[in-house]
């Protein structure tokens, strides 16, 4: 099951998802895609970015595309999290300490394949779960999304079982934390999560802080992986 191969064409998607909107990265929100179908303007496309960029769409949905696009060009990817949550994880730990960390973070960009793909599949399933947050996925946008993540995983049918099973899966904040078993993919899986959903929206500020309470991140390195995410809409 190659989780790997899928999450970073979806973190990759950024410019076409803004592309499919008619959004430039400095176009105000009001701009031209404004009142489109999110599901019609979001499906369409050729094979490789674009569909990743339909599947990020819907999961996103339409109010949160372009704030993900901006954030998605400065992101860059799978390596990029693991790069955030080095920087944000060994800060937090060297603070701890007082000096420099006696161990290397292990994030997603310094794991060799198999590890790498236990970390993916716990952000993935994150980055499901953060979509639902704000209860905006219906039935027919489930199976949507479902469509699209089918047409990027290829013949991948476990892939495909697995992600059909995350997409009807109940929100649950406590699944999510335990996919995540080692600091490290605590610290990766809140970051997606983070750059998932709308902090200002009263359901997905919960959800995020029950999140961090299962996943028993400290309240400084909370603040550091939201800060992470704050720069990026800031670049």
């Amino acid at each position: 099951m190659n989780t790997r191969g899928l999450l970073d064409q979806l973190l990759k998607s950024g410019q076409q998802l803004l592309q499919q909107n008619g959004l430039g990265n400095n176009q105000p929100a009001g701009g031209a895609g404004q009142g489109a179908s999110p599901l019609g303007s979001l499906l369409g496309g050729a094979a490789g970015g674009a569909l990743a960029a339909g599947a990020l769409g819907l999961l996103l949905g339409n109010k949160k595309a372009r704030k993900f696009g901006g954030k998605a060009l400065t992101y860059g990817g799978l390596a990029a999290l693991g790069v955030m949550a080095y920087k944000a994880y060994g800060n937090w730990q060297a603070q701890q300490a007082g000096s420099a960390p006696a161990r290397e973070p292990q994030t997603v960009d310094r794991l060799p394949a198999p590890q790498a793909e236990l970390h993916s599949q716990a952000i993935l399933k994150a980055l499901v779960a953060a979509a639902k947050a704000d209860g905006h996925v219906d039935a027919r946008e489930r199976a949507l999304i479902e469509e699209e993540m089918t047409k990027l995983s290829g013949n991948d049918l476990q892939l495909q079982r697995w992600l059909e099973q995350e997409l009807n899966r109940p929100l649950d904040p406590a699944a999510v934390a335990a996919a995540a078993t080692t600091p490290e993919m605590a610290a990766e899986v809140y970051l997606a999560s983070v750059l998932m959903v709308d902090e200002e929206h009263f359901m997905e500020r919960a959800y995020l802080d029950e999140l961090a309470r299962q996943l028993q991140l400290a309240p400084e390195l909370k603040s550091a992986l939201e800060a992470q995410v704050q720069q990026l809409g800031q670049a």
